[in-house]
């Protein structure tokens, strides 16, 4: 079976998350939305008895399923991108259902009154929230999964699973949006750069970020406004 990823086309946002884990895995997949313009929109609409609320999703046969974490929880079970404990995989899900709460509050500092009003047109709250979000909440996720990773090179027992390439992506978005305060505190956390650097050089990931397939940070949920960004 080839899995269908459903995305916003160019841009990595949600949707590279689940990405990293296809292409990491070995797993055959396609996206339409890049193939054919305004498939995404077209498809949203589709009848459905479970439809999704936004993307991304993922189609597997006559299944249609939603949410990150979710689509993650599926693949890691699915394809040994988890532990194969019950244990285990509620623990890889419970960190990425973190990392998702993670990436919200990326978004709401250039998005902190309304996600559908301009950045501009709320640019006195962002700065506010920017600056609370580099001094607190940045330090306090590293510093979780960083306590995590004392216990060993990966965030569960075993080889490399999906959320491991999940924090990887967050350092890498958060390197974009804030190069800077990255910089300052990188030093602080070798057990989470460490791991970076791991899943960097995974030999089934490392031609995926190395080609044109994988889309740059833009517009995405990771920003780079120079203003909201300091060491």
């Amino acid at each position: 079976m080839v899995y269908e990823l459903w995305y916003w086309n160019g841009i990595p946002g949600r949707g590279e998350f689940v990405r990293l884990a296809l292409e990491a895995g070995g797993i055959a997949y396609r996206e339409p939305p890049r193939e054919t313009e305004g498939a995404l929109g077209q498809d949203l609409e589709a009848d459905r008895d479970h439809p999704p609320f936004a993307p991304p999703y993922l189609k597997a046969g006559r299944m249609v399923i939603a949410q990150t974490a979710n689509i993650l929880l599926y693949l890691g079970e699915k394809h040994g991108l988890a532990p194969t404990t019950l244990t285990g995989r509620l623990w890889v899900n419970q960190l990425q259902l973190t990392i998702a709460d993670w990436v919200t509050e990326v978004h709401d500092v250039h998005h902190p009154v309304d996600s559908s009003l301009y950045y501009e047109d709320q640019r006195p709250e962002a700065a506010r929230r920017a600056a609370a979000f580099r001094t607190s909440r940045m330090p306090k996720f590293l510093g979780y999964f960083e306590k995590i990773l004392q216990h060993g090179p990966s965030l569960a027992k075993g080889r490399w699973n999906y959320a491991d390439l999940s924090l990887f992506h967050m350092i890498e978005g958060l390197r974009f949006a804030f190069p800077k305060r990255m910089a300052s505190l990188e030093p602080d956390y070798p057990g989470v750069m460490r791991l970076h650097a791991k899943v960097e050089a995974l030999p089934a990931l490392k031609p995926y970020l190395a080609s044109p397939r994988r889309l740059p940070f833009s517009d995405g949920i990771f920003r780079h406004y120079p203003e909201l960004d300091a060491a």
